[in-house]
């Protein structure tokens, strides 16, 4: 029988770290969070507000039984170690679980591990602690606060506009998003012209006259200037200069996203989703082991461990000349650096040996996090850059090379960084001082508006202003997707009006806490929490008298939005028909309500696709209990013929089954025949 008891909270992990401890150690799962705010007291909000914001916490619904086994296992066992993530997150999951199962102080210890491997897990037992309140009180007020704003906000919000929520760092998010469109909306384009000279094998741009900067603003200016040069150059200056190109620092959980969005087309919460498992274990031919550190961290550090492991993989594999320095972040004041930067817990498991154990995207994410972690221990590049001034009648044009002369880290990272070598020709060795060329020509051009946020742009924007945490980015993004506050266009934000609506009501009322300065002064404050360096409630206390009175000021005089109207009135009562939203989207109704209920009905349309192949029945448009379109015999229950994709009523020549239309093609719903 098992001594010890250890809780995680991933089930795929306990099986992961089970396999590296011994037989006396039994491994369970909490599945994330057990307990919540519960919805008692003023506002629903799970908080005593009268002393001092004490929490009321209730057991997650369907979390009872899980509960029961920990209970009955902790009774079973010597000791119990919590061994929840090395966060603030986990921290407060760790005092959950101590205060629910109700263990005693001399019953358990908090072990923390910053990767899956045998060696780091067995470390983190022998250097056990008990848990950090300070951590837990930080993790306990950013819930409190996102509690009150949420609830506070969001019935605000849904009384006064057609919003359903908002959010303390959500808003703020939706505010930068919906500044920049007025700025894409406000901006005036501009004209202006450009003149290249095109030469046998490269081109160069007009930039100055008589060593001035240039502007060209329209094509009476252009066609002046084409008037004054020859097809005859001068070469004025040969300018070479040998530059170093540094590598980056290894992946925060920001950049991580970032780059993971600009280089492989992920967004942040398949990311995070993906890096999640390459953490937790991946079952290899020999082993279960995790392959990357954890990957929700503010830092840039690497383990002095690691750091020597590279130095070793450089030297051996690459040679002495790609060692490089150790990279020092610049650390801002938002930034934790509880652990370190996420690399691969070994550089032996490089992306080709373990790619057969991996899916797609767990290769093409892993790969990515194993080569920027060795590229930042490795040499600087060396490129050798030459500018050539080129001098037609005093007008200066100006043309640039580059080469590579040393690959330093682009030896593993070149395939992530927008590199290209330029050559030139020797013009230092010309015979002559004059080179002709083949065409000069003039474009027209028109100053482009400010970019709108891509997600790599937002979430770099926020880390940068210090508002919120990184691993609560992804989630952020998602909710102002699915709330309908943005729309996305070539993978850039667009506010909807309802997005732009809120942000404005907002603003109007809140502007003195949703904004950048407050939300990222909140951080700095939950930050000194965990530093025990103030104490939790008074930050509380000192949010709430600011935000409250707002509160019931905006549901004063914040002016409710008028139900849009049809133009068709009411068949009871002959009041005009509106459109209004419920919980389950907009419906058609009664102005009168509630004196009049009415509520117009909308007739099904029902899509017919194919003659069912299967009875005499019609394949129609459905959509499933989570709102997925298929297609399905409007026969069943009798006929369960059923297709997720659109059949075409055509059969396969290969297997006579049905052909289906997917992504713009035609295939075989069983077999792999394609038109």
């Amino acid at each position: 029988m098992s001594k010890y008891l250890v809780i995680v909270e991933s089930p795929s992990k306990s099986k992961t770290i089970e396999k590296y401890l011994g037989s006396e150690y039994k491994v369970l799962s909490s599945k994330g969070h057990i307990r919540d705010l519960s919805t008692k007291g003023k506002y629903g909000l799970g908080v005593d507000i009268e002393n001092k914001f004490k929490p009321d916490y209730k057991i997650i619904t369907g979390r009872k039984k899980d509960i029961e086994e920990l209970k009955k296992n902790v009774k079973k066992a010597e000791k119990v170690f919590l061994a929840t993530d090395p966060d603030r997150e986990g921290e407060a999951i760790s005092w959950h679980l101590y205060d629910t199962l109700e263990l005693s102080d001399d019953k358990y210890e908090r072990v923390v591990f910053n990767e899956i491997t045998k060696s780091a897990v067995i470390n983190a037992f022998s250097n056990s602690r008990k848990i950090d309140k300070n951590l837990v009180n930080s993790q306990e007020t950013r819930r409190i606060l996102d509690r009150i704003i949420g609830f506070r906000l969001s019935k605000l919000i849904q009384s006064k506009t057609d919003g359903s929520s908002a959010g303390r760092v959500q808003s703020v998010a939706l505010k930068l998003i919906v500044d920049k469109e007025k700025e894409v909306l406000a901006f005036v384009s501009e004209e202006y012209w450009t003149i290249h000279a095109d030469f046998e094998s490269f081109d160069a741009e007009l930039f100055a006259y008589n060593n001035k900067e240039l502007k060209i603003k329209n094509e009476i200016e252009a066609n002046e200037i084409l008037s004054k040069l020859s097809k005859a150059f001068k070469i004025d200056s040969v300018d070479k200069k040998e530059k170093n190109k540094k590598s980056k620092l290894p992946f925060r959980t920001s950049t991580l996203q970032q780059a993971a969005s600009n280089k492989l087309g992920m967004s942040a919460k398949k990311t995070m989703t993906v890096a999640q498992k390459l953490y937790e274990g991946i079952e290899l031919a020999d082993e279960t082991v995790g392959l990357i550190t954890y990957m929700r961290t503010d830092s840039a550090r690497l383990s002095n461990d690691f750091i020597s492991n590279a130095y070793n993989y450089i030297e051996a594999k690459y040679g002495k000349e790609y060692l490089g320095s150790v990279k020092q972040s610049k650390k801002s004041d938002n930034v934790q650096d509880a652990h370190e930067a996420i690399r691969p817990t070994s550089l032996d498991r490089d992306p080709i040996s373990v790619k057969p154990f991996l899916s797609n995207d767990e290769y093409k994410l892993y790969k990515m996090i194993y080569y920027r972690a060795l590229a930042s221990l490795m040499a600087d590049a060396k490129t050798i850059n030459t500018t050539i001034i080129l001098d037609n009648n005093n007008y200066q044009f100006k043309t640039t090379g580059q080469i590579i002369k040393f690959d330093g880290y682009l030896k593993v990272y070149s395939e992530y960084e927008d590199v290209s070598e330029t050559i030139l020709p020797p013009f230092d060795t010309y015979n002559s001082n004059v080179i002709v060329s083949k065409e000069i020509n003039k474009e027209q051009h028109f100053t482009k508006p400010p970019a709108r946020y891509t997600e790599a742009r937002l979430i770099k924007e926020l880390e940068e202003l210090g508002i919120g945490r990184p691993s609560t980015y992804s989630t952020i993004m998602d909710t102002i997707k699915k709330r309908g506050y943005v729309e996305i266009d070539d993978k850039k934000f667009i506010p909807t009006n309802i997005g732009i609506e809120i942000t404005e009501k907002l603003q109007e009322f809140f502007n003195h806490i949703i904004n950048v300065e407050y939300t990222a002064n909140m951080e700095s404050d939950l930050d000194k929490i965990a530093e025990g360096n103030i104490i939790w409630n008074e930050v509380i206390d000192d949010f709430y008298n600011k935000f409250e009175p707002s509160v019931k000021e905006a549901f004063n005089n914040m002016q409710k939005k008028e139900p849009e109207k049809t133009g068709e009135n009411c068949p009871l009562c002959n009041n005009e028909l509106v459109i209004r939203k419920g919980k389950y989207g907009y419906f058609t109704a009664c102005s009168n309500y509630p004196e009049c209920k009415y509520i117009k009905t909308e007739p099904k349309t029902v899509v017919e696709v194919i003659d069912c192949p299967n009875c005499d029945g019609k394949i129609v448009e459905k959509k499933s209990k989570k709102g997925r379109l298929f297609y399905g015999c409007n026969n069943y229950p009798k006929c369960n013929t059923a297709y997720w994709d659109k059949p075409t009523g055509e059969n396969c020549p290969d297997c006579a089954s049905m052909l289906i239309e997917k992504k713009g093609k035609i295939k075989c719903s069983s077999c792999s025949f394609e038109k």
